[in-house]
């Protein structure tokens, strides 16, 4: 693995330093925005205990490997959601992944492509450029074909660093929250032996019709969360994919909760889908993702 691919980071979450190592997913500048030269940015202010990374130009990973005393092997891409305008870095990135490594799994916190944010409130200003459909296709429309590029090559890399990791190259899946779960979701449907995830998880996922193509034969297995009181209303958009799997006689598990909202990610809210990540713990138990490596 080329050292230069590797920078160091700090990130400051609940009082807490933390260091992680960060990989560049792609060799040199990312094709398609190569002509990008706004910086990333990091914004702890709008929100309570969540911070938001936007105007991503460099993809990258942000590795969080379980101790190695529990490693099962398993590693999960975590997909961040925020309209492809930010991302919920903490509560749908970081939260995710110190649960995940309690149980053995290593994980990756996906830094994707977004839309490039003129202000330093890119909530606020999201809020603003997104106030109809219109102009809400015209923003996100060009972006998420990179971001959803994005997603799969993050699983090309992890498979082909597998084995400097210390990770089962079969045993490599994608999760994805909101507009993260739009590119788990492409992952799932559109792949080569590379890039292929080998389980998914969209959670309260925006999926548009014209990615859920033709399913493959060997379509993963896939876990599937949403709240009924979503308000975006994307709860029929899982209740489809869960169709989907279903008539393919692919393997498939779904959970509705009768309250969380949308983005209710790792925050606890006293609502019935705060037990979700449980249950997502039960499925990787379940389809044997939890078995330690020999």
């Amino acid at each position: 693995m080329k050292c230069s691919s590797i920078i160091f980071i700090c990130l400051f979450f609940s009082g807490t330093i933390y260091a992680q190592k960060v990989y560049n997913i792609w060799p040199g500048k990312a094709p398609g925005s190569e002509a990008w030269n706004w910086q990333e940015q990091l914004d702890t202010v709008e929100l309570y205990n969540d911070a938001l990374v936007y105007n991503v130009v460099q993809p990258t990973i942000t590795f969080y490997p379980a101790e190695k005393s529990i490693a099962n092997g398993t590693s999960v891409i975590v997909c961040p959601g925020g309209s492809f305008c930010y991302l919920h870095i903490k509560t749908e990135g970081a939260d995710v992944a110190r649960w995940l490594n309690q149980k053995g799994v290593s994980v990756f916190v996906l830094k994707y492509r977004l839309v490039h944010s003129l202000t330093s409130l890119p909530r606020k200003e999201r809020d603003e450029r997104m106030k109809d459909a219109a102009n809400a296709a015209k923003l996100v429309g060009p972006l998420m074909p990179l971001a959803i590029v994005d997603a799969k090559q993050s699983i090309a890399y992890v498979r082909a660093h597998a084995v400097d990791l210390g990770l089962a190259a079969n045993k490599i899946g994608i999760m994805g929250f909101s507009a993260g779960g739009t590119l788990a979701t492409a992952s799932a449907f559109d792949y080569t032996p590379e890039n292929k995830p080998d389980f998914v998880a969209p959670i309260y996922a925006y999926v548009p019709p014209i990615l859920t193509t033709m399913m493959k034969f060997d379509a993963p297995p896939i876990f599937i969360a949403a709240a009924s009181d979503d308000e975006l209303h994307l709860v029929p958009m899982s209740i489809s994919l869960y169709n989907k799997w279903l008539e393919a006689g692919k393997s498939a598990e779904l959970h509705i909760y009768s309250k969380g909202g949308h983005g209710f990610g790792m925050n606890v809210r006293n609502q019935p889908s705060d037990s979700w990540i449980e249950r997502f713990g039960d499925w990787l138990q379940v389809q044997g993702l939890l078995k330690m490596l020999p």
